[in-house]
């Protein structure tokens, strides 16, 4: 039996998997209502163990976090967290603790998502055993992928998000002039976030909304201005998911996770986000061979940090 966990500023989400595959016990607890990493652990294998689970020879565990983590302090930048990683597999009784960051544990799902977890965005061919790269664009802007090494995976733990925006068209020009003279520096993650998005609108007509007011007020339709705004994140999302693409030498796929481009639902298939994918001058047809997919499945971080735990559990065997 293993212990999962994927842990946001919000919310974190634990597991149970007695097996290789699928997951005995999935629950997601509120960060805000335990004072520690430790209690909200303690919490859910109580639940776990009331519902008839055997929790009490529990070895290992594996924890995704969104949070660099460098060394053994790991600090949450999003919540107020704090802990070392060997001091909590001490107190939690476990034999292994694996903590990682969180976008590398969703890089390292990627060969292991069934068809059902995905959604292709376009055309393409994935080759076999090729890098695969990541982009998600939610509280901030996750970027990472996958590396094969022989038959096993070495996920890539960077921080991608903050390169330097480069426009690709003129209203994209204008979008970062005022973005400079807001920030000085204005990276992809400026526009590519949920703040990114009120950036743009904010851009585009001097007004100020919160993303989930520009995202509903886009998807139904009442909000011409808000439905630029998400054609514009769109459009610069397939132009930086294409230079991840040809950075990584994806040529396994493209993969867009985070929580924003799910919700946009038509907005983002029917976007120009493929075009722009492609739009790589002399490379373009190098990109339009690479196949994008939109990441469907509920929990990937728990297969990805379940499959960095088994990797981990064999090399210290």
């Amino acid at each position: 039996m293993k212990l999962l966990a994927d842990i946001g500023g919000t919310n974190a989400r634990f597991a149970l998997q007695s097996g290789r595959d699928g997951f005995d016990d999935i629950e997601v607890l509120a960060c805000a209502d335990h004072a520690t990493l430790g209690e909200a652990m303690q919490a859910y294998l109580g639940k776990a163990a009331g519902r008839g689970f055997a929790v009490d020879g529990l070895r290992h565990a594996a924890i995704a976090i969104a949070n660099p983590v460098e060394d053994d302090r790991v600090s949450m930048t999003n919540h107020h967290w704090s802990f070392s990683i060997e001091e909590l597999r001490k107190q939690q009784g476990l034999e292994t603790l694996l903590v990682v960051n969180d976008f590398a544990a969703l890089a390292m799902s990627l060969p292991h998502l069934e068809a059902s977890g995905r959604e292709r965005i376009g055309g393409g061919l994935e080759l076999p055993n090729r890098p695969i790269g990541l982009i998600g664009p939610g509280t901030g802007l996750g970027v990472s992928g996958v590396i094969p090494a022989g038959k096993r995976w070495i996920a890539l733990a960077g921080e991608g998000g903050h390169v330097s925006f480069a426009p690709s068209t003129r209203e994209e020009v204008a979008i970062l002039e005022a973005l400079w003279g807001e920030y000085g520096h204005v990276s992809a993650e400026r526009l590519l976030s949920g703040m990114g998005l009120e950036l743009i609108h904010w851009a585009l007509t001097g007004k100020r909304i919160d993303a989930p007011g520009i995202t509903g007020a886009a998807i139904d339709g009442s909000s011409v201005d808000c439905v630029k705004t998400v054609e514009v994140f769109c459009g610069v999302l397939g132009s930086v998911a294409g230079n991840v693409a040809l950075t990584l030498g994806a040529t396994g796929g493209m993969y867009i996770g985070g929580g924003i481009v799910p919700r946009l639902g038509k907005l983002f298939t029917e976007s120009a986000f493929r075009a722009r994918f492609e739009d790589k001058g002399r490379l373009s047809p190098y990109l339009a061979r690479i196949p994008t997919y939109l990441i469907t499945e509920q929990y990937p971080a728990l297969r990805g940090v379940s499959a960095m735990l088994s990797d981990h559990i064999a090399a210290t065997a």
